[in-house]
């Protein structure tokens, strides 16, 4: 498996994962594009530079730990899952097919690499906060990450479970908020405003770190600064765009849950090739 801290190999590994995505997207005729290109770049940070974890061992007690809370975006932790060998690349062609091993929605008793099953939104934080507090009464070495989206956060849930992490003082969570901007029925201020974010996570007891979230040397600079936190759960508030890096998706919320045709995935492989 690739691990590296070279900004311009994470940056073509990035790349060639939005490939796979819209790919596979294409192929199945259903999920989420938009979602998936904006997290990549995170994802692709973690699980190549940042984050321990071996696919001949990933419950090992010194490995990490992933929760994708905002579950739809999973044909992006799928391209992940694949390049570091936890299953066959081809396995990408059967997303969503009846008897594949991946779902619409990550599940883990069927997708070797998946930590939880997630997709009802609003739930990944507080599964991330269990792992850490048993890491933690079990005096494991062990970081918890957990990406959220932002139209995801306006869940009640959510917040319960930002209380909880700071009152237990869970330093061993670090969260990452892909904040694109829209959700499934339109721009997510207009649906429920979520504004002061950086505010309300810090008045709920977490570190905060604004970053770019396409920028590769923010994201491992933020995930190096959160590691070095103590007595309080961290936010890599992640400032992103739906579709990232595809021409006619990028900031469409149509986008959200509608994959490309055949016409347009000649495009869109176009676009990435560009880049």
């Amino acid at each position: 498996m690739e691990y590296t801290d070279d900004i311009g190999v994470l940056k073509n590994i990035a790349n060639d994962l939005r490939v796979d995505i819209v790919k596979c997207l294409t192929k199945s005729g259903s999920g989420h594009p938009g979602g998936s290109l904006s997290a990549i770049d995170m994802l692709t940070a973690l699980y190549f530079s940042r984050m321990r974890h071996d696919v001949n061992n990933s419950g090992g007690d010194k490995y990490d730990r992933f929760v994708l809370s905002k579950g739809h975006a999973a044909p992006a932790l799928y391209a992940v899952l694949a390049r570091c060998g936890y299953f066959e690349k081809s396995c990408l062609d059967t997303l969503r097919q009846v008897d594949s091993i991946l779902s619409g929605h990550p599940y883990a008793p069927s997708t070797p690499g998946v930590e939880v099953s997630t997709g009802s939104l609003g739930q990944g934080l507080s599964m991330a906060n269990g792992m850490a507090l048993a890491s933690k009464l079990d005096n494991l070495d062990r970081t918890v990450f957990c990406m959220l989206g932002d139209g995801e956060i306006q869940e009640g849930q959510v917040w319960e479970a930002a209380m909880t992490s700071a009152h237990y003082k869970l330093d061993n969570v670090i969260a990452f908020l892909d904040n694109n901007g829209l959700q499934i029925d339109g721009p997510v201020k207009d649906i429920m405003n979520i504004e002061p974010i950086g505010d309300k996570w810090r008045s709920f007891g977490w570190e905060v770190f604004e970053i770019d979230g396409h920028d590769i040397g923010a994201i491992l600079t933020a995930i190096d600064k959160a590691r070095k936190v103590t007595g309080k759960p961290s936010m890599i508030w992640a400032h992103t765009v739906k579709g990232k890096g595809v021409s006619f998706m990028e900031n469409k919320v149509s986008f959200h849950g509608v994959t490309p045709t055949e016409i347009e995935l000649e495009t869109a492989l176009a676009d990435l090739a560009g880049e």
